[in-house]
């Protein structure tokens, strides 16, 4: 079917114009931003300034006191729990406002209601807070010390879960001829998608309902959330995503200003907003990817990987977020540190915990671009360690073609993939000799060149086995989606999961066309309201094409069925006999009737049916799994070129490479976009991004003149190459690819940096790789080198 999507040019494998962006280019897009509804209220919350305090009192300002509400106001609503049943996890409550102490600058502590927001910020300024200061923490490594301040005193330690993978380290270890240990360190980073957290909410007396127009991914789960924090049935709220500018797992949780606004609504009567500003989204709310990794590996004396050994950290902040809680990212730092490598023997220790922060939340790659950080420095590390070329090491390790379907040292199972075949082609299309040829000859302006590449696979479409393990608010089932003919014979797709800048709009209809064969013009895909669309646990983890995909597919060909009843019925033939094509039915003698005269005759022409005609007409609900529950694995291998001024420690990306392999693509053009979009974002975690805390816990970047995001000039064109080898497990074929793009570029990155301060004996180990760390590096090697000479003298002398 996907080589008649290319010949056709609208199905599955087509480059088709993403049907959305016609309105997103003309200005007709709408996010809560632009919503007004009369008697509308803007909500300003009044934050903590401290880390760690308790809370010993809140005035409200005269007069005011109907317009400010504290968590006493808050009758009837209870605290956000995101409990896992992994062993040992222990369970925070996290306040919709503040109860008796804060844990973290920005936490909530009062709401005020008013006309605009300029006066309730102004209400805010108002209220006074009496806070008493604990000494806070707010280094991970610092948190587990003895003596350490307690983010929760009932837990007796800072630790929210530990995970353990345990493996014969020590056969190994005795034997192996080449030893590595590193220390890695990633940044807090805070994700920047363009628009910030929004939410609109407003009580329907008439129905007595609760309509929140809220920025989400996971509209159903939000839902959930809200009933569970405000005692209603799911019948009583309704959740509506409209245009959502951007998620990456930022609008992938249930907020706290969600709640409250939500309880404002009820109880006061008027719609009530909230709009993030950019000084609330970087300070209190956006926090991710700070891990921290101490590895020895073992290898043989050509330097291929024996065995693994890993101490793992994740500063999980002061919360669990709901759903995924705190244990997302360090219990799969635990499963997926191995990555596509093959070894025997593995052990791990992974540590979630908690200190006086923002809760770390999961942003696009979530665990797997510290893993990928951590596991391919390791392995250039190896590769200096032996004197080989470290694309070469890495090709020796790597899972063989000839192995899939593969079950790893972690038990994750490889569904197909010749993963050596694609670094090959990263290899040859970054042009790897002329590079070597390049650095021998040296740069005329002094700089250093140099070149690295990471290669890693991503786990996508996790299934219910999965998520039920981990025992979290949030496990997948089956994916359903609802297809509708209406009487003129366009088609409504209706899914429970949202579109945010993936294209699902165009790529769901192109699979609704794969199968019934309509002009994607007349295909609408409805999604974001859970009024019209199937429970669903929303968009994460790169699940939507193919969960949902295979959904519509699933549910078109239900559909397909009753049409073509019906269509041979009007053509005086037997069902068996008639094909479904061009958006009709035909027979063999020719004749055909279109899927307009056939919905037309349904809804309004019923006394032409069959006796027999499916009595649930044409409107089909269908749900999908997975031919296999752990999902799908597709990978990709990034090759980069830079360059290095040792004076000044910049750094320049002079190329970049992307092989990748996503299974079967249905639109390869918008493939292509996430691609490049997440390339962006990866660059942004190797160079720029990072949220650096101070001793009490106070983040020192609050505006986007001190948090620094990689911008046009940062970003280099880039080489996108495609294998497409079929997912066996999934309807077309295809694989979930949306987070890859931004989980090489660190590793590749750093790298390149590394191979090209070979020369002068340096090496990085964290992110973002800042000038200053740049030059810290050289002239940590300096020294180093001149105290080796200085020894070597004192020996001859001696």
């Amino acid at each position: 079917m996907a080589e008649q999507g290319r010949q056709d040019g609208s199905g599955v494998g087509s480059r088709v114009r993403r049907k959305e962006d016609d309105r997103y280019l003309r200005g007709k897009g709408e996010y809560v931003g632009d919503m007004q509804l009369p008697g509308m209220q803007e909500l300003a919350f009044l934050r903590s300034s401290l880390a760690h305090a308790h809370l010993t009192g809140i005035t409200k300002p005269e007069g005011a006191e109907r317009q400010v509400f504290a968590s006493a106001d808050l009758v009837g609503v209870k605290a956000i729990r995101a409990v896992s049943a992994l062993p040992g996890f222990k369970v925070s409550e996290q306040p919709i406002l503040a109860v008796d102490k804060v844990r973290f600058v920005g936490e909530l502590l009062a709401a005020c209601l008013a006309p605009t927001r300029g006066e309730a910020e102004d209400l805010a300024a108002a209220t006074r807070v009496d806070m008493e200061p604990i000494p806070a923490v707010s280094d991970m490594l610092e948190a587990l010390e003895p003596g350490a301040s307690l983010v929760h005193e009932e837990w007796g330690d800072n630790v929210f879960q530990q995970t353990f993978v345990d493996g014969d380290i020590d056969s190994v270890r005795r034997t192996a001829a080449v030893r590595v240990e590193r220390e890695f360190r990633t940044a807090r980073q805070c994700m920047s998608p363009i628009e910030g957290r929004a939410v609109l909410a407003v009580w329907d007396r008439r129905l007595e309902q609760l309509v929140v127009y809220t920025a989400t991914q996971m509209p159903h789960i939000v839902r959930t959330g809200l009933c569970d924090c405000l005692g209603l049935r799911h019948e009583q709220v309704r959740v509506v995503a409209p245009d959502v500018g951007g998620g990456f797992g930022y609008k992938g949780i249930l907020l706290a200003e969600e709640v409250c606004a939500a309880w404002l609504a009820m109880h006061t009567g008027r719609p009530v907003r909230w709009l993030e500003d950019r000084r609330e989204q970087l300070t209190a709310n956006a926090n991710c990817r700070e891990h921290h990794y101490r590895i020895t590996a073992y290898a043989n004396e050509r330097g291929r990987l024996l065995a693994l050994d890993a101490d793992a950290h994740v500063d999980a902040g002061a919360y669990s977020a709901y759903p995924f809680s705190a244990c997302l990212e360090g219990a799969q730092v635990a499963s997926i540190l191995p990555g596509p490598y093959d070894f025997q023997a593995y052990r791990c220790r992974t540590t979630s915990v908690a200190t006086n922060k923002a809760a770390i939340l999961p942003y696009r790659g979530v665990a797997r671009t510290g893993v990928c950080f951590a596991m391919e420095l390791t392995i250039d590390a190896i590769a200096r360690a032996v004197g080989r070329e470290p694309s070469e090491v890495r090709m020796e390790a790597l899972v063989r073609p000839e192995s899939m379907p593969f079950d790893n040292i972690t038990n994750k199972h490889f569904d197909s993939g010749d993963y050596p075949e694609c670094l090959r082609r990263a290899v040859a299309a970054i042009k790897l000799p002329d590079i070597r040829r390049r650095q021998e000859q040296g740069e005329a302006d002094g700089r250093l060149i140099g070149i690295g590449f990471s290669i890693f696979c991503e786990q996508a479409a996790h299934g219910t086995s999965v998520y039920a393990g981990w025992g979290i608010p949030m496990v997948p089932g089956h994916e359903q989606a609802t297809v509708r003919l209406t009487p003129d014979g366009g088609l409504e797709v209706r899914v429970g999961v949202h579109s945010h800048g993936q294209g699902l709009e165009t790529t769901l209809a192109q699979v609704a066309h794969e199968v019934l064969g309509l002009d994607i013009a007349q295909i609408r895909v409805v999604h974001g309201d859970t009024a019209y669309t199937p429970y669903s646990t929303g968009t994460w983890g790169s699940r939507c094409m193919v969960m949902a995909g295979g959904a519509v597919a699933t549910a078109c060909e239900q559909l397909a069925e009753r049409i073509r009843r019906i269509g041979a019925k009007l053509l005086s033939v037997e069902p068996g006999s008639v094909t479904l094509a061009q958006g009709g039915v035909a027979a063999e003698s020719g004749n055909a009737v279109s899927i307009e005269d056939i919905a037309h005759t349904w809804y309004l022409k019923p006394q032409n049916l069959p006796d027999d005609v499916d009595s649930g007409g044409l409107e089909v609900t269908a749900g999908y799994k997975t031919g296999r529950d752990s999902g799908t694995f597709s990978y990709a291998a990034h090759a980069v070129v830079v360059a290095v001024d040792p004076v000044l420690g910049d750094i320049e990306l002079l190329d970049y490479v992307v092989v990748e392999d996503g299974g079967v693509l249905v639109n390869p053009m918008i493939v292509d976009g996430q691609v490049y979009g997440g390339v962006a974002q990866g660059i942004g975690t190797a160079l720029y991004e990072e949220m650096p805390y101070d001793r009490n816990a106070q983040p020192q970047a609050s505006t986007l003149s001190d948090y620094l995001l990689p911008g046009p000039t940062e970003v280099p064109d880039m080489a996108i190459e495609h294998m497409e080898t079929p997912s066996p497990y999934t309807r077309f074929g295809q694989k979930g690819i949306g987070e890859g793009g931004a989980i090489g570029p660190p590793a590749a990155i750093a790298n390149a940096v590394n191979d090209a301060l070979r020369p002068v004996g340096a090496e990085i180990c964290s992110v973002p790789i800042t000038p200053r760390r740049v030059l810290e590096a050289i002239h940590a090697a300096r020294q180093a080198s001149q105290q080796e000479i200085a020894q070597k003298r004192q020996g001859v002398a001696g």
